[in-house]
């Protein structure tokens, strides 16, 4: 009995999983079509849903929220000291991450 309990939970993990996955294309949509409207309140719906998303979806994955801030530090480190345009041109990269530093 045991052995049809977790067949039971895994299928349901992976169900779990492919449902985040079409959450995530379907905020994208939302906030493009938040963009295209020129909607703030669309377009901060959209990347807060995209963004939470994210982070659900990597906790779903095994990823805690402190590895997926991390890694995001990381990969803003890594763009800033290679130059990357948006730093370059506004200053992004380093803002990101000093704010994420800073939670």
């Amino acid at each position: 009995m045991l052995s049809r309990e977790k067949d039971v939970d895994l299928a349901r993990r992976a169900k779990v999983i492919e449902w985040l996955k079409t959450e995530v294309v379907d905020h994208v949509a939302h906030l493009l079509k938040g963009i295209w409207e020129g909607s703030q309140v669309k377009i901060v719906d959209g990347l807060a849903s995209l963004i939470s998303s994210g982070y659900i979806l990597g906790r779903r994955l095994g990823i805690s929220y402190r590895s997926l801030d991390e890694a995001i530090i990381d990969k803003m480190k890594k763009h800033r000291q290679e130059g990357h345009q948006l730093e370059d041109w506004y200053g992004d990269i380093s803002s990101l991450e000093e704010h994420l530093r800073k939670r």
